[in-house]
């Protein structure tokens, strides 16, 4: 594949409170399974009011969102210096490898969220609490 094209509104919302194995019980849209990604997830996150993506890390993927619609809070860094930020529409951030991240939509009518991870690898979130500074600087060569 070269290149692909797709419209939003034809890649079909996945439940994932129909899937046991997968929290949390939001809708998305894989838009990296209708664009054929192969090192690239990119997913389209839909949220309600208080719905959220809990604080967690990652061994192997960096992600990077990007609030569409709607008001998150966000908790970002390590545990124990984890901090807070409002954000709206049009606010990135960045989670690298092995540090918490987690967002709750705050805005009463729910908000949109672009989630984009690479490498395009099963990597289950990890407990940040249960990750020393030391065994984060070195999966991350500091």
């Amino acid at each position: 594949m070269e290149y692909n094209v797709t419209d939003t509104e034809d890649v079909p919302v996945t439940d994932l409170s129909e899937i046991a194995e997968i929290p949390p019980d939001l809708d998305i849209r894989a838009l990296d399974e209708a664009l054929g990604t192969e090192n690239v997830s990119l997913k389209l996150w839909y949220f309600e009011e208080d719905e959220e993506i809990q604080y967690h890390a990652h061994s192997e993927q960096e992600e990077i969102y990007y609030v569409l619609e709607g008001e998150f809070s966000l908790k970002l860094g390590r545990s124990g210096e984890a901090e807070f930020i409002e954000a709206g529409p049009g606010t990135a951030w960045v989670a690298s490898t092995m540090i918490g991240h987690g967002h709750r939509c705050t805005s009463e009518d729910g908000g949109t969220v672009l989630a984009i991870g690479a490498p395009s690898v099963e990597d289950p979130g990890l407990d940040p609490h249960s990750l020393s500074d030391e065994e984060i600087d070195d999966a991350r060569g500091e």
